[in-house]
Formats: structure tokens, sequence, C-alpha cells
């Protein structure tokens, strides 16, 4: 079959196509944005990449099924032909997940508001290290296991993202509704989103929903120290709830955490019995539980009636996905690290590990308030309480600002003022280029003996200063 991906280059489509290709179907799509990686590693698996909108173009390549991505909606031109003609037909990608890769599956569907990508690319890993051949998707790029998307064994586990975000244009439910999850895992429950959602309320009912279609052999997995996460799974009683965190009452528990400057430790214990000690690099109890979590699932995937058979020994060496507190620089002067955070729980967690691990560092935090829920006001004062972690905070303007008015967009000058109160170092710039400068000429007083740290929090590019600021510093 000819599947055609309409907005081919985004991560998420794109490792779907991937998946397809490899699968053995012919792929092909159509995207703006085309720009490596992503364009490189499309090319390279045979898919032809069509740059820019053509309704005339999609008429004549006449393709079996057309995936409509996120990035189309209505005025778009091969939108607007699919829909006039009928010519071709159409599915969203989670539609097109369901019907041609999960519908044989046993998936683990990873959810939550923070960590899906690294806790999906854990629960693979374990997987292929306790010697199963999974199938995976994910939206990032990770480290630990051959690319972002894999087939696996016909009718093995496969493990993806449960992304809580709308489907297409045409369908509004949530991306996890299709994906027939197996095991079902709820790292946490915030609010996030607010381009979609009202409230609190209204993501927590999106989360019941997919409680739901989880099968009385399958099992939920979920945080048990999450208040929202327990509003939604306490009233479960199709399937088994198996809970997960610190806590004396879950069935997985995370005890004997530390954190020093180069590693983390922790032990495993499984219904009050020690499972695994564990010693690995990735920061912060919140990588704690995303692991602890992974293992639950993985274990439950393998070895449901002894999960403690699954080994835990190659955690020691998983090194997470890009974009994920990923260090760019470090001297002994300077640390330069990036982060895909963009809601406030994310990088105030982030900022208190890296508080425990550099110690002696001028904590500098720049943040470019870019995801749907970033640029608006809604969150502007847990925004304020993360970013007080840092002895300095630098804003980027809001992305694409003028889109919002003034009374609904994050107000970074009010933020800047408030720490500033405090005590903090605060500056909400005009633009990137006057972060960039000004974040230079600061840590250009670093030394040794008083070292600073950076660490650059965006969903996007920020503009390219990161890669402008590491350039800079390693000239130095």
């Amino acid at each position: 079959m000819h599947i055609y991906f309409l907005g081919i280059c985004g991560a998420a489509m794109g490792n779907a196509a991937l998946l397809l290709r490899a699968i053995g179907h012919t792929v092909s799509g159509s995207d703006t944005g085309v720009y490596p990686p992503m364009s490189d590693m499309l090319r390279g698996a045979g898919i032809t990449i069509l740059e820019g909108w053509d309704a005339a173009r999609l008429a004549a390549l006449r393709p079996d099924l057309v995936v409509v991505g996120n990035v189309a909606s209505r005025g778009h031109p091969e939108v607007e032909w699919l829909l006039e003609t009928r010519a071709i037909p159409y599915v969203s990608l989670p539609e097109l997940l369901r019907l041609h890769v999960l519908n044989r599956r046993q998936n683990l569907v990873v959810s939550g508001t923070h960590g899906k990508t690294t806790t999906t690319c854990l629960a693979a890993a374990l997987l292929r290290a306790n010697g199963a051949d999974p199938g995976w998707l994910v939206g990032g790029v990770p480290r630990d296991i051959p690319g972002g998307a894999a087939p696996g064994h016909d009718g093995g586990p496969f493990v993806i993202e449960g992304d809580e975000y709308d489907t297409a244009f045409f369908d509004k439910r949530s991306k996890f509704i299709q994906y027939l999850p197996s095991l079902l895992l709820i790292n946490n429950i915030e609010f996030d989103h607010a381009d979609i959602f009202r409230d609190l309320p209204d993501v927590l009912r999106t989360f019941s929903h997919v409680t739901r279609v989880v099968p009385r052999n399958g099992a939920i997995i979920a945080n048990g120290d999450d208040a929202n996460v327990a509003q939604v799974t306490v009233p479960v009683t199709w399937c088994p709830v198996v809970r997960v965190g610190i806590g004396a009452d879950n069935d997985t528990r995370i005890v004997d955490f530390s954190e020093d400057g180069g590693s983390a430790a922790f032990s495993l214990l499984w219904r009050g019995a020690l499972w695994a000690e564990v010693r690995w690099t990735l920061p912060g109890l919140f990588n704690a539980r995303n692991a602890a979590m992974a293992a639950t699932a993985a274990a439950l995937a393998l070895y449901p009636a002894e999960p403690t058979r699954l080994s835990l020994g190659s955690l020691a060496g998983f090194q997470g996905v890009k974009r994920r507190q990923e260090k760019h620089v470090s001297t002994d002067r300077l640390v330069v690290l990036e982060d895909f955070g963009h809601h406030p729980t994310a990088i105030k967690l982030t900022l208190e590990s890296l508080r425990r691990r550099y110690p002696q560092h001028f904590l500098h935090a720049a943040f470019e308030p870019r995801s749907n829920t970033a640029v608006r006001r809604v969150l502007q004062d847990a925004f304020t309480e993360a970013l007080a972690v840092a002895d300095s905070a630098w804003l980027a303007p809001v992305h694409r600002g003028e889109k919002y008015a003034a009374a609904d967009r994050l107000d970074t000058v009010a933020i800047a003022g408030e720490l500033t109160r405090r005590g903090r170092h605060a500056l909400s710039t005009a633009g990137n280029q006057a972060l960039l400068e000004g974040l230079l000429e600061a840590t250009s007083a670093a030394t040794p003996e008083k070292p600073h740290l950076v660490v650059f929090f965006s969903n996007g590019d920020f503009g390219g200063i990161i890669r402008q600021f590491t350039e800079a510093v390693v000239r130095v």
C-alpha cells in the first residue's frame, strides 16, 4: 500500500512514516519544514519528501491512503482537495497506527503530562535487554534504542507514547484513545495543553476515558503518589491497577534515593521485597520514577506472574533522550545544558536536581515560552516558582506573542520583577539576541573557583541561540 503523510517531518509523523516503511509499505509525504535530522532519516529509508503543499500534485500521485497530521486544518489546500473530491481515503495518525500496527500487539501505552518520551525509551530498552523483540514509537531522539521507531516482532509487545493532545482537525479525541493499551502507564497528570483543555477537570476527564479501554487481562500502572492520577484510577474496577512511587502502599517502591555530581542511586522494591539496586547517570527522583514505571510495565509484559524476573542491570548504562538535560559544554568553569522542559513542574524538578548535582555552581535558567500552554498566563505563578530555584533567570519573548491578547499572554516582565524582589537576578529580554549577549556577558565571570551552569529550557529551537551560545563559549 502507498501511504502519504501530510506533515511528514514532524517527530511523531516522521517516526510513524519510518515504522510503516519498515513494515513494508511504500511511503511518501509533504511538508514545509524539511530539515535534518528527520529529513535525512526519511530519505535514507527510501521515503520521498515533497516540499510545500500542492493539491494537484497529490491528485496526480494518487496514494492509497493519506495520513493527516495535526499541522493541517481547514483551508489547507491538500485537505480541501481530499474533502471535496473524496478521491482518496484519509485517516489521522492514531487511527493509522490502530488499524495497521497496534491491533495485533500487546501495547504498552505511556501517558502523563511529563516523562513520556524517557519512559517509553526505558520500557523499550528494558524489554530488549531482557531478550524480547519489542516494537516502539517515540516522539524524540533516543540514545539507547536504534531510532525513534521499530516494528519489532509481529504479535509481541509494542511501546508507544500516549499523548493526551487531540487527534486531528476532524477528531478532537485524545490520541491515546486509539492506542489499544494492554498496559496503560499514567506517569502524572497536571493541567497542560491550554489550547484544547479548559481546566484540570477537563484533562482528568480524557484520562478517565482511556482507562476504560484497558482490558481485564491488562493493567494500569499508575503513579501512586499523584493525587490527580488517583482521581482517575481509584474508580477502576475492570482491570488491575498497579501503583508505583515512594509511598509505603505502592506495589513498586522507590527507596533510598540519593544524588550527587555524577550519578543517582535508588533501590526498587516489589511488594516489600528487594527487586534491584540501581545506580545510573540520569538526574532527579522524577527519572527514577520514570524507570520504576517502565520497569514495572516491562516486567508485567514479560513475567506477569513473577515480575522481579525482569533484570534491571541495563539501567546502569541508560543514557536517556536527546534534549533532556543534554550536556553541550562541561569544563571546570562552565557547564551548559539543554532541556526540553516547557511546563513549570518539569522545569522546577530539573532545576532542583541541578542544585543537588552542582551545589557550587551559579545556576542560570534561560526559558523560552513557546508551547501552547507556556505562552498563556494561566501558569504564570507556577513558572515564577519554578524559575525561583535558579540564581538567575533569563526570559525570552513569548513565541509568536502577537497572536495572544495582552491579558492572556504570559507576562515575562512581571515574572522577572517578582524574581528580582525575591533576590534573584532576572531579566525579561526584548529578543533572543539580547538574551544571548546578556548571558554571554554574565557567564564571562565564571572561574574554576566560582563556576557557572546554564540550562536552556525550550520545546523549540530557542531562535538558534543555544548553538550560538555553545559555540561562543567553546571558543573562549
